[in-house]
């Protein structure tokens, strides 16, 4: 039988994966794109935050330089002959220092000490000795993006006069050109070192995490496309982290999954099989009801009374052959509920169970304890169980006994199947309810306890294990209590 692929599930058009999206979206939507540009974006932050301060301290420096240069033009000044200046030695100072006019501060007295003349225009303040690095960046962006042609006041205290304040005026064209190639300098650099830097994250965060991810991705979608291929499960890495116990996770989940499918296929081809026997079962059994119901007619009581109970349990058969060749098509059949004395069925169940002379048999079930049941699922229920604590005790050297008793508790009857035999081995407690692997016995299926407890289910009731060990077996049956 060849195993279908699981389904697909619906998916809208906004749920289209990454490789059927064009351009941009595909880029977006893949962990590689995402990835790349997370990386991108980390890579200009990084070079915004170097470029900023640097060009502020560029520019703080350039100014520091050019208050310098007046103060040793403003020295040159005063050691001139005679205390004065001519116009050419004035223009040549100022020269010498980049600047339009110089002034100082000194013993509290406010000197121009170079000056070719009247300027026109006004200027922009920049003071050395106050301004904090936000002031710094704020004006380096005003230098970069002002006009030409403006002029620049510089206050600041020269480094060999710590008592003075020299104060010159600049052309700021200069310092914007000097900046804007700093600029460009600085960010090809930066730029190249953050692309190569980058590049070297994008590559190992690639390399340890999408990659991993990208596989383990890859290996859901092959897997769902044919579980049934062994080829298609996933091999784990052994990586000791997450992604390893991810892979480890889904090999184990993948191997649990063919299981369940194998074992649907063994479950289908057993179904097959069985309603095909009980086709022809329940034709042979019609034909013995016939038979049956004139032993039920015989003259001698002995005989009547054994036809009567044979005709009873052909019945049984043959519902139980409808329910079977049923049961592809709907769940179980409902129960038909009705009052029926539990002690009686718990009787008749054990005539069938196979219990021979060497099993003390033990019916302590009151005779009030009336159920709100269908007479034939719990004769399935008592039956199954009690076939089962019977065979406990074949292969048992000890006491051979089972006991059946009752109580009403809640408004449900409890009834507990007991036997001495020598208790349920671990692999049976583990799979106790579970169809095809909770037996233990050779050739057994362990749907004894599975069907019976999904007809106490029916009931709204279960079936339990209570206890088990090397003094015997307890099992507890719920079922509702009749208020009639």
């Amino acid at each position: 039988m060849v195993t279908q692929p699981l389904p697909d599930k619906p998916r809208g058009d906004t749920q289209e994966s990454a490789a059927q999206r064009p351009g941009l979206g595909r880029l977006v939507d893949s962990l590689p794109g995402q990835l790349f540009l997370v990386t991108i974006g980390l890579v200009f932050t990084g070079v915004s935050l170097v470029f900023f301060p640097a060009a502020a301290s560029f520019r703080l420096q350039w100014m520091s330089d050019r208050a310098e240069a007046a103060h040793l033009a403003a020295l040159a000044a005063d050691v001139a002959p005679d205390g004065a200046l001519g116009e050419d030695e004035v223009r040549s100072l100022l020269m010498g220092a980049d600047a339009v006019a110089v002034s100082r501060v000194r013993n509290g007295m406010n000197e121009l000490v170079l000056y070719p003349g009247p300027i026109e225009g006004g200027f922009e303040e920049s003071d050395l000795r106050t301004t904090g690095p936000w002031g710094h960046l704020r004006d380096t962006v005003d230098v970069m993006f002002a006009p030409p042609g403006r002029l620049l006041r510089i206050s600041a205290e020269p480094m060999g006069a710590p008592g003075e304040v020299i104060h010159v005026i600049v052309r700021e064209t200069p310092l914007q050109q000097d900046l804007h190639a700093f600029s460009r300098r600085l960010l090809l650099y930066s730029g190249l070192g953050a692309i190569l830097s980058g590049a070297v994250i994008y590559a190992a965060l690639f390399h340890l995490f999408v990659r991993p991810m990208r596989r383990l991705a890859g290996a859901m979608t092959r897997f769902r496309e044919d579980p049934s291929d062994p080829a298609r499960m996933i091999r784990p890495s052994g990586a000791r982290n997450e992604i390893g116990q991810a892979e480890a996770e889904l090999a184990l989940m993948q191997s649990d999954i063919r299981t369940a499918l194998s074992q649907r296929e063994r479950l289908a081809a057993l179904g097959g099989a069985v309603a095909k026997i009980n086709h022809d079962l329940r034709n042979v059994l019609a034909s013995t009801h016939l038979v049956s119901d004139r032993l039920a007619m015989d003259s001698d009581e002995r005989v009547r009374r054994m036809g009567e109970r044979l005709v009873r349990a052909i019945d049984r058969g043959i519902r139980l052959c409808q329910a079977t060749l049923e049961f592809g098509r709907a769940e179980e059949t409902p129960p038909a509920r009705q009052p029926v004395a539990a002690r009686a069925l718990a009787d008749e169940a054990s005539l069938y169970a196979g219990r021979a002379e060497q099993h003390d048999w033990q019916n302590d079930v009151p005779e009030d304890l009336v159920l709100d049941a269908d007479p034939d699922q719990v004769h399935r229920i008592f039956l199954n169980l009690f076939r089962n604590a019977v065979q406990a005790l074949d292969d048992h050297d000890g006491e051979h006994r089972v006991a059946v008793t009752g109580r009403s508790e809640d408004g449900y009857a409890v009834i507990e199947i007991i036997d001495t035999g020598p208790g349920l081995p671990p692999k049976a407690r583990d799979n106790l309810f579970q169809a095809f692997t909770g037996s233990t016995r050779r050739g057994g299926t362990g749907l004894g306890l599975s069907i019976a407890r999904e007809l106490a289910r029916g009931h709204d009731g279960d079936v339990e294990l209570v206890r088990t060990g090397e003094d015997g077996t307890v099992f507890a049956v719920r079922l509702p209590v009749s208020q009639n």
